[in-house]
């Protein structure tokens, strides 16, 4: 491929990377992961609720990695209240799985914008043979794109099988318990999805740019030794 169309595609993937960083950096600090609705079970049990008057029993919660908001409805009236994880909900959630979420999402800023260092620099320096080269960027979108699935990975496992939701409605609650109705991830949980997805795409525009996956073997090579072992 002409040196021009690499440096192109090393511009392009380098775009991708810096924006990625930033979209990350921007979903860390809203409440914009999980959105869902909670049902206040004991009030919707002492009147004998039906399905119409469920209405004034369900509330809506909110929440991110840091903060989060939750309106609980018991009949009378919708009753804001604003939370934090640190320090208000560090007893009741899954801590090491919270605080590794939050890890890994620095990790991907920090590897999203090398990749987007180094991209750049292949654009229009030098590029050396290591970490500057075709294996350093692979192993730059390689590391970023697996901090994104994992924080995927262990913040549904937070939501979905502790049930943090739940947790988090019955904080200081101490004659209520409210019951999850419905929840679903919000938007900055899929801006994670969509930076491992670009991770990936940058791997395979390193691909397309000419250079081989790092540990394969290139059939010239293969060739050369077979015909080498021919000879002996």
């Amino acid at each position: 491929m002409p040196a021009q169309q690499k440096k192109i595609i090393f511009c392009i993937a380098g775009v991708l990377s810096f924006a990625c960083a930033l979209g990350t950096a921007a979903a860390i600090g809203t409440q914009l992961w999980v959105k869902g609705t909670i049902l206040c079970k004991t009030g919707a049990l002492l009147v004998n609720a039906t399905s119409q008057e469920l209405e004034k029993f369900i509330g809506k919660i909110q929440y991110g990695l840091f903060y989060g908001e939750r309106v609980r409805q018991c009949g009378l009236g919708g009753r804001p209240f604003q939370f934090s994880f640190f320090p208000d909900l560090l007893k009741i959630i899954p801590a090491s799985i919270h605080v590794s979420v939050i890890l890994f999402c620095t990790v991907l800023i920090v590897f999203a914008l090398v990749g987007a260092g180094f991209f750049m620099f292949n654009a229009f320096g030098s590029p050396y043979e290591t970490l500057h080269g075709p294996i350093g960027l692979y192993l730059w979108s390689f590391i970023a794109c697996s901090c994104g699935c994992l924080i995927m990975i262990l913040f549904s496992s937070e939501v979905k099988i502790h049930h943090l939701s739940e947790k988090i409605a019955n904080f200081k609650e101490g004659s209520f318990t409210f019951k999850t109705h419905s929840e679903q991830f919000a938007n900055s949980f899929w801006i994670i999805l969509v930076c491992s997805l670009v991770h990936f795409l940058n791997a395979l525009l390193i691909r397309f740019a000419g250079f081989e996956f790092p540990f394969s073997k290139s059939k010239d090579s293969g060739t050369i030794t077979g015909a080498a072992d021919l000879m002996y």
